[in-house]
Parts: C-alpha cells; sequence; structure tokens
C-alpha cells in the first residue's frame, strides 16, 4: 500500500505559513521570513530543543546577512566564503562545523518537496533553492575531541582525586552536622553518574528516575544498574 503524503499537512510545510494567492509586499523577504518560521515548526513537530533550535535559526539568519541573497539564488561559493570568514575570526573547528549543520539542515527542510518551498519558489522567482553544503565543502568529525590541549580531559588519577574531594566535603559537612550535606551529596552522586554513563550537563539535568534500571551483569546494584535514559543523539534531535 502506497502512502502519499500530502504537503499542506506537514508541519512547516509552505502553504502552511503562507496564505495561497496573497502577493507579498517585499517577498524575498517576506519569503525567507517564512521559510525560517516553517523550519521552525517543523523543528517543534521533532520536539527539538527550543535552544538548538533559535541557536540554529540565528546562523542561518547570519549566513543570509552574510550573503545579502536568499535560499533560491545561494550557492556553493558562497557557503566557502563564509566559512573563510568563520575562520579568519578565530572559530575552533567544532563551532565552524556547527555553523556548517545549520545551514546545511535549514536547506535540507527548504530542499524537501514534501513541505512545497521550492515549487513556491519556482513559481514567485523561477529557480529554486539547492543544497550547497556537501561532503566536499563541509569539516567531517574525524577524531573523538577537538577541544584545545588546554582543555583536555582529566586523567585517571585526577577524577579520583575530584571523587575523593566531593565526597570528603559531603562526610565533613555531615559530621558537624550542617544542613547542606544532603546537597552536597547529591552533587557529589551526580559527578559520579555523569562520568559513568558519558553524560553532558543537559542530559544530566533531565534525568529522572525512570531513566535507571536493572543491569543483569551488575544485579548488586537493584533497580539502579544501567541508566536506560535518551542518547544524547536524541537528547539534541539528532
Amino acid at each position: 500500500m502506497r502512502v502519499v503524503v500530502v504537503a499542506e499537512l506537514v508541519p512547516g510545510a509552505a502553504r502552511l505559513v503562507l496564505q495561497p494567492g496573497v502577493r507579498l509586499l517585499r517577498p524575498e523577504e517576506r519569503l525567507f521570513e517564512a521559510m525560517t518560521e516553517g523550519w521552525r515548526r517543523q523543528q517543534l513537530a521533532r520536539h527539538l530543543a527550543f535552544g538548538t533550535i533559535d541557536a540554529r535559526t540565528r546562523m542561518v539568519n547570519r549566513f543570509q546577512a552574510f550573503t545579502n541573497s536568499y535560499p533560491w539564488q545561494w550557492s556553493p561559493a558562497d557557503f566557502e566564503e563564509w566559512v573563510e570568514e568563520l575562520r579568519s575570526r578565530g572559530q575552533a573547528r567544532s563551532s565552524l562545523r556547527t555553523s556548517a549543520w545549520a545551514v546545511r539542515a535549514f536547506l535540507g527542510y527548504v530542499c524537501d518537496p514534501v513541505y512545497g518551498w521550492a515549487e513556491e519558489c519556482t513559481d514567485r522567482f523561477g529557480t529554486h533553492p539547492v543544497q550547497i553544503c556537501t561532503r566536499w565543502n563541509t569539516i567531517g568529525h574525524l577524531v573523538d575531541s577537538e577541544g584545545r590541549p588546554s582543555r583536555r580531559s582529566l586523567t585517571r588519577r585526577e577524577l579520583q582525586d575530584l571523587f575523593d574531594a566531593a565526597d570528603e566535603d559531603v562526610a565533613r559537612a555531615r559530621r558537624l552536622g550542617r544542613k547542606g550535606w544532603l546537597s552536597l551529596f547529591r552533587d557529589a552522586t551526580l559527578f559520579k553518574v555523569a562520568y559513568a554513563w558519558g553524560l553532558r550537563r543537559e542530559e544530566v539535568r533531565r534525568l529522572e528516575m525512570c531513566d535507571f534500571g536493572v543491569n543483569p551483569r551488575a544485579p548488586e546494584f537493584g533497580a539502579f544498574g544501567a541508566c536506560y535514559g535518551l542518547s544524547p543523539a536524541e537528547w539534541w534531535g539528532w
């Protein structure tokens, strides 16, 4: 059985953002604004974080301002000049890749025929957007860590010292009868949880009791032997 997707019913579709048959004042500017609004709706439908959506939108707006043109006019040369400009400002490799990913994701959305933007552009301007970010002009993620050497990971000895210091703070506060010892105990536990499961700050913040479960290989920990929460890719909508 073949399933036909009706563009008008898809979140972020052009027909849901624009009024059909209505002529736009400053059509190029208004159509671009409608595209970014449609992209926002599409990302909200995917349950992406508001911060992620806002950051991506800002990056696309910066690219548009740099080129002083619109998606149906963008070319690979525009993108490459923009990346070169960002590099000249000293932007880190990981930040460059994030910037490129935002533009690539936006163009992936507006070029998808499901949303009807290419057809809308062709009807109004006689041309349509194309994907200008390819594996030939974007940065690949080739190594586990791209951080600066000055921001290296802690060694095992340093990690152990950190955990010991946190535990000692708890023991000292409890020994002195201070009310804050439970908060210190919480923090010491979170340090270990974040390290044990490789969690990021936002992932730690969203942890709930239901994210933990039995680990068949470590029954001694009972109902809290494994963390079955969302993976990093799911947290950030990758």
